[in-house]
């Protein structure tokens, strides 16, 4: 059974950072790329960052890319998110899962999606 596990979200000032864990199960880690999604209030969910299942590629959306870093550890079936330079507009409920390629392309290669984090960027 393919399980993501999502933590590490919480309330931050804007310019803060979190580093968000999302622990995966169910399938062979190191052969799937993998990605984090967020989904705001009234907004379609978004891919924000994907990597490649070998951790040599990586793929930013726009509006993230110079502030968030993806990586992952294949010993931990864990991939990261760390969030610097955090702004209002982050706010949202944050998702891992396994993706069909890391730039996105294909969406994600499972149905299962895990309970999400809440990020939360406020004064």
């Amino acid at each position: 059974q393919v399980q993501f596990v999502e933590s590490g979200g919480g309330v931050v000032q804007p310019g803060g950072s979190l580093k968000l864990s999302c622990a995966a199960s169910g399938f062979i880690f190191s052969e799937f790329a993998m990605g984090w999604y967020r989904q705001a209030p009234g907004k379609e969910r978004e891919l924000v960052a994907g990597i490649a299942g070998a951790g040599g590629y990586t793929k930013y959306a726009d509006s993230v890319k110079g502030r968030f870093t993806i990586s992952r550890d294949s010993a931990k079936n864990t991939v990261y998110l760390q969030m610097n330079s955090l702004k209002s507009e982050d706010t949202a409920v944050y998702y891992c899962t396994a993706l069909n390629y890391y730039n996105g392309y294909g969406g994600p290669a499972f149905a299962s999606w895990g309970q999400g984090t809440q990020v939360t960027v406020s004064s």
